[in-house]
Parts: structure tokens; sequence; C-alpha cells
């Protein structure tokens, strides 16, 4: 096209702001205008808490799913921008673990660092309805509504980003008699405070992390007990007392819960960690990224740019299951931003080279057998990346701190918060917490700041 590029950003959590910062250091003569459609009144996506569940004040549906005693349940030298150290951000050693007020502020900190205030490129309280591509002016058509003003509007766009996340569109599994399950029943996407359930047992649907976590935040703050039920396989880690794991839920009567295995307990509350579905009900059907939570999603060159439709002109962030966070978002918001403006070295290819890229991703996705085969999966998809672009997050490296943490967590579960990890960018090593995350029970970032050794 020979007119000035227009891109929409539709998300101002992580990945957009990451595209947001990208685009907005870019030469004048390579730079596209652009607009950001954030439906929350602040940017940070789903890191900004809010008690609202269900719907919010404008009945819209609750995008975040954070809780209010969170803490990274990864290393932050994880997660660590090369250019924006946590050093950098606090101007001190902090723990390897932060909770979720200290990891929001640096979250920040990274993108109020530049020279541009980035506020000006997006829509606030805004949240878009309709995004459709027009084949004959190879453009699309995106309607928007200020939900503050109650006024829609429609813009035309060259580009899209959708950066809207993974994690906001609970699944709710059907179990036998639920309906008559006397008592309370929610997702973890409408967990806000672990205190709500002290004195309670609880059944903890899923084996993954939000199962993990929630089990283990409950019991620190009061919970009488936990079941966790599992499908496929336990999480069998060494549990304190006071956690167990049992084989998938079969039924329920009343409050009585019934097993595979063939036993049964009486519980009071249900909480489903039972993951999310990928929704993008704004997109035209073509569009639409509709698949499974997996390591590389089908239908995309380099797991970003959608091959099913748009001309070449539709990304995606972040979609993909993630081991790497931030810095993964940031490199493929990089390429996204490089590739729209023209500026990789040997892009764009042809359709048959991006479907041959994309399939030779996905046989490698099929043959992956455990989280280490993920972990090393995905440092090599953000070493391929990077590499176009010259971004250096040290991935390699990182991935050696991801496998140390998978092995600390087998070796106590309730103590892995309580490791320290070096800086791949800072070479600073982290101090130990004074007090141990399962012992501390104020979570802000100034009580976690005075926290250390």
């Amino acid at each position: 096209m020979s007119e000035r590029k227009r891109v929409c950003i539709i998300g101002a959590g992580p990945c957009g702001m990451a595209a947001l910062c990208h685009f907005s250091q870019a030469a004048s003569d390579v730079r596209p205008e652009v607009v950001c459609y954030e439906k929350q009144a602040t940017w940070g996506g789903l890191w900004n808490f809010t008690w609202l569940t269900g719907t919010d004040e404008f009945g819209e549906p609750c995008h975040g799913g954070q809780y209010k005693h969170l803490w990274s349940n990864g290393p932050k030298e994880c997660l660590e921008f090369p250019d924006y150290t946590f050093n950098d951000h606090f101007q001190c050693p902090i723990p390897s673990f932060p909770p979720r007020d200290a990891l929001r502020d640096y979250l920040e900190g990274r993108w109020t660092n530049g020279d541009e205030d980035l506020r000006k490129y997006i829509k606030f309280t805004t949240v878009v309805r309709s995004v459709v591509y027009n084949d004959a002016s190879q453009n699309f058509t995106v309607v928007s509504t200020d939900l503050q003003a109650g006024v829609s509007s429609t813009e035309v766009f060259s580009h899209v980003i959708v950066a809207v996340g993974i994690f906001n569109v609970p699944n709710k599994p059907y179990f036998d008699g639920i309906e008559k399950f006397e008592g309370r029943i929610m997702h973890s996407h409408d967990f806000r405070d672990a205190k709500e359930f002290k004195g309670q047992r609880l059944l903890v649907v899923g084996a993954s992390y939000s199962a993990e976590d929630l089990a283990l935040q409950c019991l620190k703050f009061g919970a009488k007990s936990v079941i966790c039920t599992w499908r496929t396989k336990p999480m069998s880690f060494k549990w304190p007392i006071g956690i167990e794991e049992r084989p998938l839920l079969q039924q329920l009567d009343n409050n009585m819960a019934y097993f595979k295995d063939g036993s049964s307990a009486e519980v009071d509350v249900i909480i489903l960690c039972t993951g999310y579905r990928y929704a993008f009900p704004f997109l035209e059907d073509r569009l639409r990224l509709q698949s499974r939570l997996t390591m590389y999603p089908d239908n995309m060159y380099k797991a970003t740019l959608w091959l099913g439709g748009g001309g070449g002109r539709l990304f995606y962030l972040g979609v993909e299951d993630q081991y790497f966070t931030f810095t993964m978002f940031e490199t493929e918001a990089l390429w996204c931003c490089r590739y729209i403006m023209g500026t990789i070295s040997g892009e764009p290819k042809s359709e048959a080279e991006m479907r041959a890229d994309a399939d030779k991703w996905v046989s490698r996705r099929n043959g992956l057998k455990s989280p280490n085969d993920d972990i090393d999966f995905q440092a090599d998809f953000i070493a391929d990346m990077s590499s176009a672009v010259g971004y250096n997050p040290e991935e390699q490296k990182v991935a050696d701190m991801l496998h140390k943490w998978k092995r600390d967590k087998v070796v106590d579960i309730v103590s892995y918060r309580a490791q320290s990890f070096r800086s791949v960018f800072s070479g600073i090593e982290a101090p130990l917490l004074k007090h141990r995350w399962w012992k501390v029970f104020d979570d802000s970032k100034d009580a976690f700041l005075k926290n250390t050794e």
C-alpha cells in the first residue's frame, strides 16, 4: 500500500503494550499510525486487580482473573526485560518471586520508561465489537464502542494486532449432579481472595498451575481441607497436610462428591481450575483463531501471523501456552511491528514458504512429551524469532532456570518460592525472603520490599 500504514492494536496488556513500545521507538519514516483499544480504564490487562466478577460496571464480561494474594509462580529472572531489569526499576535487588503488586509496578515502569507517553495511543474504556477484512481494498473495518460515552464508531486500518490474551473466557465442564450442589461453585477466573474459604472443605477441579496455586493459597489462609481432582494425571507434589489428590470427579449428590476410584468426600466449595477457551468474538469467522491451548497454534506463521485470512495483515500476540511470558511477548511484538513496517530482511515470504515453516513447528509440537520438552521448544521458538530482529532475551539461559524451577517444585511445592536466581542481564543474585511465602500474609509491594534478608 502506498498510503501510510494504520495499525489497530486490540488490548493494552503486556502484549499490546509491547507492540506500542516498539512502534513508538521506530524511525518516523517507517512508523505507522497506531490506535490501541482497551476496554478497561487503564493499561495492564490481566495484571489489573479488581474485586468485580462476572460483568463490570458497563455490563461487559470481566476480563481479568487476578486474585488478591497472588505471587509469581515462576522466577522473575525468567520474565525480565533485557533493556529494563528489575534492578533498573526497583534500584535494589529483590527476591525472585514477587507478589502481583510488585510485578504490576515493574510492568508499568517499563511502559513509562521511554520518551513518549504511550497513553496517547490508547482509547481506554473502549471495546472492539467487530473486525471485518475487506478483500477489495485490502484493509479492515473496525467497529468499537466508547463504554463511558455509550457511543460507537467505525474506523479503517491496514493491519490488526489481536492482543487480548487467552485467559479471559473460562472453560466450565459439566459434572453429573452439579446443578444440585448445595455449596458454592466458581471458576478460578472469579477467585479473588483465599480468606473467603477459611474453615471450609474445598474441591479443586484441575491439575495445572491454577489448581496448584489456589490449593496452596486456600490452605495457607485457613481452608479446612483441599481435594484436587485430576483427569489425565495427578500433580503428585509433596503436599502439606490438608491437601490431597484424587482421580476425576464423577458425580455430585448434594454436598457429596464421588470420584473415579470409588471414593467420596463431603465438600463445601468447588473451584473449577479447568482452563480457558480461545475467544475472539469480535473477529469475523475467517479471521478467528480456533484452537486448543497449545505450544504452537495451527495456521500461524511464527505463531503470530494468521494464515487463514486477512491478506497477511492480521496478527495474534501471546496465544500459545506459556513457560516464557514477558520476554516472549516482547519478541513476538518486535517481530510483528518490524514485519508490518517492512524492516525484517527476507520478509515477507511467500504463503507456501510461511506454511512450510509453520508446519515444521507444528510437527515438532506434536512430538512434545514433557514439560521439559515444552520449555526447550519455546526457547528455540523465541531464538528463531529473535534472531530475525536482533533481540536477545537469553532464552537458553532462561530455559535452564525454568528446568531448575520445575525441579524445585518437585522437591518442595510449599517452599520453591524461597529459592534465589541470578539475573542473566544484570548479573545480580536475588536476595532471600526474610519470611517465607507460606508465612507472609501482607502481599503489598512495600511489605515485599521490606521482607528481604
